[in-house]
């Protein structure tokens, strides 16, 4: 065993939050929704205080009017105008990730952003090659905080809950791991505080994304 203790497979990762500032994109369409009915739009750090529980979650708390299955949908159609010019990468993210995959961990996202935006954002920045799976809510029966995505993931590329590390931004990825009986491990650029995640108690909080190269890189070089 390497001496920081690290004998990590896989590492899976959430999405918004945690790879990448999507704030604009998913408020521009809450908003686009909210205007359908003449609402006012919502400031961003309103918004992303509702991300994380995937788009019915979010719509069902930022549009308090009309049809909750037509709203979903008005979202999801107008996502993909926005979502690309709207999201970027966090600082670190492309190389921590290269890094991540040189030394031969295997990679995946577990979101509950509908799966086929993630996969277009990640391609779009140039590192979906890096991900051996993506898996999205419309896979398993019951999305985040549920530790579906996790066991649908890990049982995909057979490795042992033991042997995973998941990363995130919120309480609800902690939550998520815990179920899943995985190790965590946050960065606090998300819809959750640093306050918040510490109290939540995750195994560790990272400082910056590219710590988690450092960390890794050196556990399984």
């Amino acid at each position: 065993m390497p001496p920081n203790g690290f004998t990590f497979r896989a590492v899976l990762f959430d999405f918004d939050g945690t790879l990448a500032d999507s704030y604009p994109a998913i408020t521009a369409s809450v908003n686009h929704v909210r205007a359908q009915y003449g609402l006012p739009p919502l400031p961003q750090e309103e918004v992303r205080y509702y991300v994380g529980r995937g788009p019915s979650y979010l719509i069902a708390h930022t549009v308090p009017t009309g049809d909750a299955a037509q709203n979903v949908a008005r979202y999801k159609a107008h996502h993909p105008s926005v979502m690309r010019d709207g999201t970027r990468l966090f600082p670190g993210v492309a190389d921590a990730l290269t890094a991540l995959k040189r030394v031969g961990l295997l990679l995946a996202v577990c979101s509950n952003k509908p799966r086929a935006f993630t996969v277009a954002l990640l391609d779009h920045f140039g590192v979906g090659p890096t991900f051996d799976l993506v898996v999205g809510p419309e896979d398993v029966p019951r999305p985040k905080p549920a530790p579906d995505m996790l066991t649908n993931a890990l049982r995909r590329l057979s490795v042992p809950n033991d042997a995973a590390l998941y990363v995130g931004d919120m309480t609800v990825d902690i939550e998520t791991a815990r179920g899943a009986n995985t190790a965590v491990w946050v960065v606090p650029t998300g819809s959750d505080t640093r306050a918040t995640l510490e109290a939540a108690r995750p195994d560790r909080i990272l400082d910056r994304f590219a710590e988690l190269a450092e960390l890794l890189g050196q556990a399984n070089a």
